[in-house]
Parts: C-alpha cells; sequence; structure tokens
C-alpha cells in the first residue's frame, strides 16, 4: 500500500502530518526541522526510532487530544509517532459484525451480568485480525520515510492488538501495554510467546476491566523483561507519573 501525506502543520517543534496508506488514515508526528534547515534524506542522514501510538476503536479525531499529547512527548524523547485508524473507526466503513458485538456489550453491561467470551471474541478477535497486518504495513510505509530508521516501540491501544502485534513483529523492540479492554482466552496463550521488554499500566479500579484476567495476562508473558505498573483510580485516571515512567522505558530500549 502507497502512504500519500495529505495536510501538514506545525505544533512548537513538532511536525504533524496526515496521511493516508491506501484506504487507511493516518498520522505521523516526527521534530519539526527550521524553516532555513536543509531537508534530511538519504542512507547516511540521521534517523530516529517510531513508536506507533495505539488507541481505542472510537477514531482518530475524537482521540486526537490525547494522542497528540502522548506524541509531544514521544518526539521530545527523540522519536518519532504514529496512529493509524483503527477498521470500523472513525470514517473508515462500519464493520456490522461489530456493531452487532458491541451492541451485545452494551446489553450485557446494561444488564448487569458477565460478558460471556463469545461476546468478547466477536468484539475483539475480528478486530485483531485485520488491525495487525494494517499496523504492520504501516510500518513498512513509515520505515522507508527519511529520518525515521527503527527501532520500533507499541505504546498504548487495545492491549489484545498489542499482544499480537509484539508476537509476530521482529521489528518491536519494546512494547507499553495498557490493560483496559476485555481479553479473548485466545490472547492468553499468544502472549506466551511475547518475548520484547513490556511496561504493562494497570488501573486498579477501572470499571470497565477485568483485574484478574489482567493479572493473569501479566503472568502468561514470556518476556524475561516484564513490569507491571498498578495505580488506584478508574479507567481516565491515569496519573501524570505513569506516562513519564512509560516514557522512560521506551527511552531505555528505543534509544
Amino acid at each position: 500500500m502507497a502512504l500519500r501525506f495529505t495536510s501538514e502543520q506545525r505544533l512548537d517543534g513538532v511536525l504533524e502530518r496526515r496521511f493516508t496508506l491506501g484506504e487507511i488514515p493516518g498520522i505521523l508526528w516526527t521534530p519539526s526541522p527550521s524553516p532555513d534547515s536543509a531537508p534530511v534524506s538519504g542512507p547516511g542522514s540521521a534517523s530516529v526510532p517510531l513508536v506507533l501510538l495505539g488507541h481505542p476503536p472510537l477514531g482518530l479525531d475524537r482521540m486526537y487530544p490525547r494522542l497528540v499529547a502522548r506524541a509531544r512527548q514521544a518526539v521530545a524523547d527523540g522519536f518519532a509517532a504514529a496512529a493509524v485508524e483503527l477498521p470500523g473507526s472513525g470514517e473508515r466503513p462500519r464493520w456490522d459484525a461489530v456493531e452487532r458485538a458491541r451492541a451485545d456489550l452494551r446489553r450485557a453491561v446494561e444488564a448487569g451480568g458477565p460478558v460471556g467470551d463469545e461476546i468478547v471474541d466477536a468484539l475483539v478477535l475480528p478486530l485483531v485480525d485485520k488491525a495487525v497486518p494494517e499496523c504492520r504495513a504501516a510500518l513498512d510505509a513509515l520505515l522507508e520515510l527519511p529520518g525515521i530508521g527503527g527501532p520500533v516501540g507499541y505504546s498504548g491501544g487495545v492491549i489484545s492488538i498489542g499482544v499480537r502485534l509484539a508476537a509476530v513483529e521482529p521489528r518491536l523492540a519494546a512494547a507499553v501495554l495498557f490493560a483496559g479492554s476485555f481479553v479473548p482466552r485466545a490472547m492468553f496463550e499468544e502472549a506466551r510467546s511475547v518475548t520484547v521488554p513490556l511496561h504493562v499500566l494497570l488501573q486498579w479500579d477501572d470499571e470497565g476491566n477485568d483485574r484478574q484476567a489482567a493479572l493473569d495476562l501479566f503472568d502468561a508473558f514470556g518476556s524475561e523483561e516484564k513490569s507491571l505498573h498498578a495505580h488506584m483510580g478508574g479507567h481516565t485516571g491515569v496519573p501524570q507519573s505513569a506516562g513519564e515512567a512509560a516514557s522512560r522505558f521506551l527511552t531505555r530500549h528505543l534509544k
């Protein structure tokens, strides 16, 4: 798939460029060169690592305030950062099967009962199956750009996407995973094949997350270096110190 830039703006030392990869929208943030500097290109030019920013399937525009804050921190740490629109989100075509699974999930939650495995599988597994190859295609295209050379980190988003990506993508050197979404049972077996360094964030009182499942998933990871960072509070109560610790983790492993 060909990557095509569609717009750009400068944000206090950060160059933000929107792009399309085939029909998939995305955003790339890189250090902004000064207006009088020469363009950086060629095999001998300096390059920076890339952090792929994960996010929930709510759409890039809706998630933009949080994504741009994370991207600006990544650029300040010496990285490029990118995010791609998830299947069925934003302006991408609706996905009927996933929409039905989301409706089933809402009904189960409103009824106060447990969310069954069949709902979780229908909601998450098709998303993982489609999103991970798209993420890998985005890496193919982004790593060809002047000034971006790897290694690659992954941060945030739907944890099952992060698990699959960490298991199959050899260019991934480290991952920050957010334990805040439903996890199909099949992902626990995939977690055993993950070996990259992991930094896992868990909100202890996350109202939409199965805490025990998050702990079991962490235990299943095959990585020799893995750390679990748990904080009191709900889903949106992540303290600033948690983001700072994640930044230090990525800096340690990508630079």
